[in-house]
């Protein structure tokens, strides 16, 4: 796969000045040495809590923070030192609600970002229209950005991002605060930017909606690269397992033996309830299993079946806890 991002022991310090009587400088390292690859045309997730080097680790990519050391590639271009190679070919959108001019209409901020990247008068009109509709506000296009919902200054954030066609677009957080209706609009959106060919880098602090969006997703943790893989992979390599509880109201030693044989089971445990026995089954995939399990109680009653897979948030805490 063709990178078009390559970032090699990429670091940043900033230098903090620290109390009140006898103060003193310490280095504070933001960015410590993290290093990875972003294919052309996948979503890449950077993960990680707040402070943990995310946002700096953009502002470095998008060239507007030199590192300190290390090597940050974009488009094949050093983000430092070759930035005008890199900057009409990328764009940024930060969450929140500062992105574009309130007191102006979602066509005029289009407008007005057209010229700042030096678009053609014919093709803006063209652009303008294609952008408004692919963020649904064709019809809120001549309305003041004041009086737009928090979701529609977002969707116009996007518009706004790709005004100049970018190959490459870094979204920070993009639906942080958005009710769930336009957090799920956005996420549409930015799965369409995928199947237009773009590249996105995509932060966030929701486990759900980075396992959705992305094709290969970076933890990073007190400004290092703790893990990186598929969101699949991820959870394959997460300590614990799957489970699956199934209250019957009998459970015999043959049908406990015959639970405990079914491949990946790793744990059974029983306890007694108002409804009847309670069977909790650790395994490796309760997907896998989960018709064997029905197969073996087909012949008692069951009050209940309930199946919990391993999530990215599980995968996430276990892997920032670790090193902790």
């Amino acid at each position: 796969m063709t990178s078009v991002i390559e970032v090699r022991d990429l670091k940043r310090d900033y230098i903090a000045t620290k109390g009140w009587v006898r103060r003193r400088k310490e280095t504070i390292k933001a960015v410590d040495g993290i290093s990875f690859d972003v294919h052309k045309g996948e979503i890449f997730g950077l993960l990680g809590q707040n402070g943990a080097g995310k946002t700096t680790t953009i502002k470095m990519l998008i060239t507007l923070l030199a590192p300190t050391s290390g090597t940050c590639k974009v488009l094949g271009y050093d983000t430092f030192g070759e930035e005008k190679e890199i900057r009409n070919r990328i764009n940024f959108i930060f969450g929140g609600e500062m992105g574009v001019y309130r007191r102006l209409s979602a066509r005029d901020n289009l407008k007005y970002f057209a010229n700042l990247y030096l678009i053609k008068t014919e093709a803006i009109h063209t652009r303008i229209t294609e952008l408004l509709d692919l963020v649904g506000l064709t019809d809120k296009a001549d309305l003041l950005v004041e009086t737009y919902s928090k979701g529609m200054i977002q969707r116009l954030q996007i518009a706004r991002g790709l005004i100049n066609d970018p190959e490459i677009i870094f979204m920070d957080e993009p639906t942080v605060g958005l009710d769930p209706l336009g957090a799920r609009m956005l996420r549409d959106i930015i799965k369409k930017l995928k199947e237009q060919g773009k590249t996105v880098l995509l932060t966030t602090h929701y486990m759900y909606e980075a396992d959705e969006l992305c094709d290969r997703i970076a933890i990073i943790n007190k400004g290092q690269l703790i893990a990186l893989d598929t969101p699949e992979k991820l959870k394959h390599r997460a300590k614990g397992s799957d489970s699956i509880e199934v209250i019957v109201d009998n459970l015999t030693d043959e049908l406990l033996e015959k639970i405990k044989s079914i491949h990946s089971v790793t744990a059974v445990a029983t306890s007694s309830n108002e409804k009847g026995i309670a069977v909790c089954i650790q395994c490796g995939s309760a997907l896998d299993i989960s018709g064997k399990v029905l197969s073996i109680f087909k012949n008692n009653k069951i009050y209940a079946f309930t199946q919990k897979e391993i999530t990215l948030e599980d995968v996430y805490i276990q892997l920032v806890e670790g090193v902790q």
